[in-house]
């Protein structure tokens, strides 16, 4: 696959492990057991074909009103998964990391992620982000607030605050952007996602629900992406005549 061609950050919402579960009398921890390995497809996919970061939407800020036996279950998946797949991750040098609210995780689950963000810390291929008790919305505020404070202690002045400076200040912050969002389930929204660094994200909504996933999806859904023409603001006539100019759209004010 062209290296030009590829995006360079791949964000995913993985839903529909619930209703895949549900349509084959299971319960809907064992659809989240099964997503676990549309998990693992999915982050040797992406560091096989050259993805630099990829993104996985695991628990959002919101999935904690979901009934408790169902939260403690995938808890108890972001522990499994930690320990089993860590040896792996790294012997692909793949740097796991998190985005979104670690503290408020179960003691044994944060541990077990610390641990796991520790041991591939080294990693040069792929850094793989795992959203956990993350919102988009809740991501801004909390920058917003640290700027304030900042601000109201004279550290930071009004004048000196743009796009890159904000986003220093939210967990994603050692992110690039979104090109690429993916979402499984059918479902055509964002759901708070990746709100501030998806700006300029290609969308690719698929009708499969997450344990149906397979590296062949992903190779698609970027093979869909290659096909698209980038143009941030510009006709495409401009993009046509750039020849492979590097284009920022937030220098460009855009």
């Amino acid at each position: 696959m062209e290296k030009k061609r590829t995006p360079r950050h791949v964000a995913i919402i993985m839903d529909g492990n619930g209703r895949w579960a549900q349509a084959r009398g299971l319960d809907r921890t064992e659809g989240h057991a099964e997503g676990a390995r549309a998990v693992r497809d999915a982050v040797e996919t992406a560091a096989r074909i050259g993805i630099e970061y990829l993104t996985l939407y695991a628990f959002s800020n919101a999935n904690w009103q979901r009934p408790r036996a169902e939260v403690e279950a995938l808890m108890r998946l972001l522990v499994d998964f930690a320990r089993r797949e860590r040896a792996e991750l790294r012997a692909q040098g793949i740097r796991t990391v998190v985005i979104g609210q670690l503290e408020e995780l179960p003691t044994a689950t944060r541990q077990a992620v610390e641990d796991l963000m520790a041991y591939t810390a080294d990693g040069q291929q792929m850094t793989l982000s795992l959203a956990l008790s993350y919102g988009g919305r809740q991501d801004i505020v909390e920058a917003a607030r640290a700027l304030a404070v900042r601000a109201r202690a004279g550290l930071v002045l009004p004048e000196e605050i743009d796009v890159d400076f904000f986003h220093r200040e939210m967990s994603t912050s050692r992110l690039p952007d979104v090109d690429l969002l993916i979402r499984t389930g059918g479902e055509t929204r964002v759901s708070d996602f990746l709100l501030f660094e998806a700006a300029y994200a290609e969308l690719c909504f698929l009708d499969l629900m997450w344990p149906d996933f397979r590296p062949a999806t992903l190779v698609e859904c970027v093979e869909r992406y290659g096909a698209k023409e980038r143009r941030f603001g510009r006709t495409s006539a401009q993009v046509q005549s750039a020849s492979g100019r590097a284009f920022d759209p937030i220098d460009q004010g855009l």
